[in-house]
């Protein structure tokens, strides 16, 4: 074997990759009788592809063959060989190529359209990228990839159509503005989000949350809908048939009901037809999201979700989605998971989670990549659900960070985050100067409200609970809110004396009005507290007005 392998290291040690290139092409067009791609020949063809610099006609062609290879796409070259042809079913791909191996255009023609040239592909390719365009591509294919013959196919490709303008009519319907950042109200109020109809060859999408920090990010970078969550309109078999319209399902003028939504009109034969295919909102990025919802999600729509998902207790989910890398595994001590967190006046907190509190039922969830429909009347409904859980997720990874413990770091601030009942959990932390605990329940009633209450010995203010639930929604961050607590209390301590008690009294009393007994569980409260800014959060900080990403730059700024 090792007397093989080094007399073709030999042999070939000494040719140029064309030469190696075009063999292992050859070898792949080879008849065989399995018709699918042969992996490890298509793994070593790409490994071969991106080695070589794309800077000759040839080279430019043999990449497109590739790519369209590896999506299961025909290609084939125009007599001249200055375009190559991309084709699936019912659409294809022509790209028209300069002497040099430059691309002079690219036209995408849809089934039943003429061909239009397509900026963005063109863009990808002149860049030389090609993963993207591979990625581009296969969005294009994915709206035909249904099972059956054309007829069918062009039915589901028809029923699509319709459905993205029933999509851009429901958008389209007046409504009250609620926030004063006109892209963010979309984004977070918008009955479809903040939709971008279905041009040259991109599937419609729309993005349907954003943080106040994605909100800052967009502000700085002057980028619009390049961050936070995005759902994108596909197509896909189904194992069951399903009726999918074939015609706008709201009449004109629309009639609209009492929550703002339009009056559709009845399936019937003369409107819709049977198909093997069903909707589908492709999540980006996927969504870690609580099993109840998953459960209302397959209500609203009669569609089960993917069969395969796998139950996992969601802050897990969070914490694998946050720490890509794994980080998350060395931040882990015993049972509990440490995180560290610096905000500005180099003020440290940590983050202590409970793990196996966090494996309860009701906090189990699973990672949704995709969530099946079959009605435009789903859409609306769905994403009040995804915006739900995109709140909840928000909240708990604002306190997930990488920076590791170090055993006997002394913080500002240390809390204990626990679950309690659906949607609602606690922040355990100690006063200011005191051996007492307080406890922060913060409830995540819907996407558009967040309830906090704080359980301290006395409540000397009335409209605190009014004051932390506002901040905490504004800026949608538990440490930020934390901190505006910490001073909120520091004023009214100068002002009007507390009456602290001790745990177990407090605990007690939490246990009589009914709150989880471990909400009161004992963290370290030796710790001393920093120096408090001379320019606390006040609230008019967080007025209602305000946009919320300037909530989130006044509090970086204290």
């Amino acid at each position: 074997m090792m007397k093989c392998l080094s007399e073709l290291y030999s042999k070939y040690a000494e040719k140029p990759w064309s030469e190696t290139f075009h063999l292992v092409r050859r070898c792949m067009d080879r008849t065989r009788k399995d018709k699918r791609p042969c992996e490890p020949v298509m793994r070593c063809l790409q490994k071969i592809n991106e080695a070589l610099n794309v800077a000759s006609v040839n080279a430019m062609l043999t990449r497109l063959e590739m790519i369209a290879k590896q999506r299961g796409l025909g290609s084939h070259r125009s007599p001249t060989e200055m375009a190559c042809y991309l084709t699936g079913d019912l659409f294809y791909l022509e790209v028209l190529l300069l002497p040099g191996g430059s691309v002079e255009d690219v036209k995408l023609a849809q089934h039943g359209e003429a061909p239009q040239s397509s900026l963005s592909l063109l863009e990808l390719l002149r860049s030389k990228k090609f993963e993207e365009f591979s990625h581009k591509l296969e969005d294009i294919a994915s709206l035909y990839n249904i099972p059956g013959d054309s007829d069918t196919k062009i039915k589901v490709y028809t029923s699509l159509q319709h459905l993205q303008k029933d999509l851009l009519k429901i958008s389209n319907l007046p409504r009250n503005l609620i926030e004063s950042d006109v892209h963010a109200d979309m984004v977070l109020n918008g009955r479809i989000g903040s939709i971008l109809p279905c041009k040259e060859g991109h599937l419609m999408r729309f993005q349907y949350y954003i943080s106040p920090s994605d909100i800052l990010m967009e502000v700085l970078r002057q980028g619009e809908g390049k961050h936070g969550q995005v759902a994108m309109v596909v197509v896909g078999s189904s194992g069951t048939p399903h009726q999918l319209q074939m015609e706008s399902l709201i009449p004109t003028p629309p009639h609209v009901d009492s929550q703002g939504l339009p009056v559709f009109n009845l399936m019937s034969e003369s409107n819709s037809v049977l198909l093997p295919a069903v909707f589908h909102l492709k999540l980006q990025p996927p969504l870690p999201t609580l099993s109840s919802f998953i459960q209302k999600m397959s209500q609203i729509t009669d569609v089960t979700l993917e069969a395969d998902l796998q139950e996992e207790p969601l802050f897990q989910l969070i914490k694998n989605d946050r720490l890509k890398d794994k980080t998350w595994e060395r931040l882990c001590l015993g049972n509990d998971t440490h995180f560290l967190m610096t905000l500005p006046d180099a003020e440290l907190h940590s983050y202590v989670f409970c793990d196996p509190e966090w494996k309860c039922d009701s906090w189990k969830g699973a990672l949704i990549h995709t969530v099946p429909f079959t009605h435009p009347a789903h859409v609306p409904a769905i994403l009040e659900l995804l915006r739900h859980q995109s709140v909840i997720n928000t909240l708990l990874a604002s306190c997930v960070s990488s920076h590791e413990h170090q055993p006997g770091l002394v913080c500002d601030l240390s809390c204990e985050i626990l679950p309690e009942s659906d949607c609602s959990f606690s922040v355990t932390f100690s006063l200011l100067d005191s051996d007492s605990l307080a406890i922060l329940l913060v409830s995540v009633v819907d996407c558009h409200q967040v309830r906090c209450k704080l359980l301290t010995a006395d409540l000397v203010d009335h409209t605190l609970d009014v004051y932390i639930s506002r901040v905490l929604t504004r800026c949608m961050s538990i440490p930020i809110t934390m901190r505006a607590i910490r001073k909120k209390m520091a004023r009214m301590k100068t002002s009007v004396p507390l009456i602290l008690k001790p745990a177990c009294v407090l605990k007690a009393e939490s246990s009589s009005s009914k709150y989880p007994h471990h909400a009161v569980a004992s963290i370290s409260t030796s710790l001393p507290t920093a120096l408090l800014s001379p320019e606390p959060m006040v609230e008019e900080d967080v007025h209602p007005s305000c946009p919320a990403h300037y909530v989130m730059s006044m509090a970086a700024a204290h």
